[in-house]
């Protein structure tokens, strides 16, 4: 799906109100399918990253609060138990940090599960402008070798 918005943006790549370059931006596409979708990241790297997105949601589950349909009432259908799903998910993400290790798990969080920007997670951590790209490559690499990707 798709959410197309018209936003400014200055020399630096920085969302602005001022004078600047125009530009169409969809809204729901994540940071690390924006950089797929320019070839940054490699599609191994690309698939690594969406597990652990897979496995940060899945385990940031809240409670159902409303009718679960998949259940039926005379004991037929599935009987997955959410909680034990939500567990493991949660197992799952916290063995995948830390097989990428404390320097490259900061902005691999940042990206892959915050949804934040590469500009925006560098200036978070402090970082050189453009040095998170190299950083979250690494990160997607060991990630991938985590998962057995080839």
């Amino acid at each position: 799906m798709q959410e197309l918005v018209e936003q400014t943006i200055d020399a630096h790549g920085r969302r602005g109100t001022g004078g600047g370059r125009r530009v169409t931006v969809n809204r729901r596409e994540s940071p690390l399918a924006w950089l797929a979708a320019r070839r940054l990241v490699t599609a191994r790297q690309n698939e690594a990253g969406e597990r652990l997105q897979g496995d940060y949601e899945r385990a940031a589950l809240g409670p159902a609060v409303t009718m679960r349909w998949t259940l039926r009432v005379d004991g037929g259908g599935e009987r997955a138990d959410p909680a034990v799903a939500q567990l493991a998910a949660k197992r799952r993400f916290d063995a995948a940090i830390a097989a990428v290790g404390p320097g490259l798990s900061d902005v691999l969080w940042r990206v892959v599960c915050a949804g934040e920007t590469l500009p925006d997670s560098e200036r978070a951590l402090g970082w050189p402008t453009r040095s998170g790209q190299l950083v979250l490559t690494l990160a997607l690499d060991r990630l991938a070798d985590h998962y057995g990707l080839r």
